[in-house]
């Protein structure tokens, strides 16, 4: 039973190898801050999302392969949680971006209900009142209904578009982040 368990834990664990020269290829050449400091490189993290996004399921063991004249065990240990630390900030971020959208599309979607409410009052109550509630009720029907569109846009479609991203972001901060040079 034991064996099982292990090799059902073992098959959902997903491995992800990157071959990098040096160190540096991790972060951005035009940066000189220290390692503990620096931004990443695009070119990394779009690697590193491309093979992540392509594991499906699963935790992910990342394992960056240097060679063994070039590795240097105490940069490791400060690249390692430079890494974490990156990734967990970044999906802490993008969750609360895609938080806020899902929020500012609510916000539209109700104003704009609330506004062809008003129309529909201003229309059925006050139909021939004056001018200005005619142009009030034409003013708001069609602002009701770009707010209302508006609002389900940002939670439906713009809210999904932070989704690869904030998987990507989720996965990496609870990934196994080490080095090897075998």
């Amino acid at each position: 039973m034991k064996e099982e368990a292990t090799y059902k834990k073992n098959k959902e664990v997903s491995e992800i190898r990157i071959i990098l020269s040096r160190y540096e290829d991790i972060f951005s050449e035009f940066d000189p801050r220290s390692l503990s400091e620096r931004g990443m490189a695009g070119n990394f993290l779009f690697e590193a999302e491309r093979a992540v996004i392509s594991k499906s399921i699963g935790r992910i063991d990342f394992i960056m392969h240097v060679p063994k004249e070039n590795r240097e065990i105490k940069k490791e240990r400060i690249i390692i949680e430079r890494l974490s630390d990156y990734f967990k900030r970044h999906y802490n971020i993008m969750k609360k971006e895609k938080k806020n959208i899902i929020k500012k599309g609510i916000i539209f979607s109700a104003g704009g209900v609330i506004l062809m409410l008003i129309a529909t009052i201003l229309f059925f109550k006050f139909q021939d009142e004056s001018l200005l509630i005619r142009f009030l009720t034409i003013l708001f029907e069609p602002g009701g209904w770009f707010l209302f569109w508006q609002g389900l846009d940002l939670i439906i479609f713009k809210s999904n578009e932070k989704t690869t991203k904030l998987e990507f972001y989720k996965r990496m901060s609870e990934s196994n982040i080490k080095f090897d040079s075998s």
